[in-house]
């Protein structure tokens, strides 16, 4: 399922995310969740953001879709610039229109996201009529295509389902049904196959990359797990403690990574070609936002720290063709 990293140095870049910082609560005890990100993405990609729990993952996308509860988050500074105008300064009415229409997101427990209360033809085509002012009859042909389109469209069964009538996999296929019934142009996918089992998920993924060729849209793609992502994406960006910390082509980042974390991240991954040896393992975890390390926040984890590690925060800096990495000691060698 390897989707072969494309050319993405020509592609348009169609959302642009630029020194973003977002917190929670106010004053000196306030959660720095996320702490000047900036990532691209390019139309027709898929751009996996990758790092383990508590990294700033969630918080990125959902500020993208403008859900985040304000309060008690607060968006201190940065841009998401989509189409090139900055989503932060839309009004409220205006959000909700790009919100499922040009922006769509899949979310990692669809059970949560349906509506219990409502048929699934009803929940994808209430997305239709606001978004793209179908009347009743036209809702539901679509709708009945767009099932069609993600594996569930054999009869109207579904169509007429409610959301405890189905499957996990299936649920998931409803919720993937709704993000693209209005052909958005970006689709962020929080760990879409988090809840499923492993044969599910590989239906999910290929659902996605079959998707994003079709629709040509650039799929953002939340994960923790580097397996899948080293089989999906175009271009990698690894996240620690609310900031990237590395970022390049799929390839370039899986076979040279720079930053300690994602080198430890990589070592830590099962692999036929490691059985009989120990496996990495990252010590200690991800920092609480509200306590926050200075210097770089993954020194008291790091192999390699050095003292100016403990004090001053590296910057991103280029480290090849399109890559960059946040770190003092890249060229440090180690065991790992």
């Amino acid at each position: 399922m390897s989707s072969g990293t494309m050319g993405t140095e020509s592609m348009e870049t169609i959302l642009k995310i630029e020194n973003l910082h977002v917190s929670f609560g106010a004053g000196e005890n306030r959660a720095r969740a996320v702490r000047g990100i900036d990532l691209d993405l390019r139309r027709g990609e898929l751009h996996a953001l990758v790092g383990e729990s508590g990294s700033g993952k969630t918080v990125t996308s959902t500020c993208v879709m403008g859900l985040l509860p304000v309060p008690p988050a607060v968006i201190e500074a940065g841009s998401i610039i989509y189409k090139g105008e900055d989503i932060l300064k839309y009004p409220e009415d205006r959000r909700r229109r790009t919100r499922g229409r040009e922006i769509a997101m899949v979310f990692q427990e669809p059970g949560k996201y349906l509506n219990p209360a409502l048929r699934v033809g009803e929940q994808i085509m209430e997305m239709l009529r606001l978004h793209l002012d179908m009347s009743a009859a036209e809702a539901e042909n679509r709708a009945f295509e767009i099932l069609e389109t993600v594996g569930l469209g054999s009869s109207r069964r579904v169509l007429k389902s409610f959301p405890h009538e189905l499957s996990g996999g299936m649920k998931q296929r409803v919720m993937i049904a709704i993000a693209i019934c209005c052909d958005p142009s970006v689709l962020i996918a929080d760990e879409p196959t988090t809840a499923l089992d492993v044969t599910l998920q590989l239906q999910i993924l290929k659902l996605i990359m079959q998707l994003r060729h079709k629709l040509d849209m650039g799929i953002l793609f939340i994960s923790h797990d580097l397996a899948v992502v080293h089989d999906i994406a175009d271009r990698v960006s690894v996240i620690y403690a609310g900031r990237i910390v590395e970022t390049g082509s799929r390839d370039a980042v899986f076979k040279d990574p720079r930053h300690p974390y994602t080198r430890m991240l990589l070592a830590s991954v099962p692999d036929a070609a490691k059985r009989g040896t120990r496996l990495t393992v990252i010590s200690g975890r991800v920092p609480d936002a509200q306590h926050l390390p200075p210097g770089c926040a993954f020194h008291p984890r790091c192999p390699l720290a050095e003292e100016k590690c403990k004090q001053t925060q590296p910057e991103m800096t280029d480290v090849g063709s399109e890559r960059k990495a946040a770190c003092f000691c890249l060229d440090k060698e180690w065991g790992v």
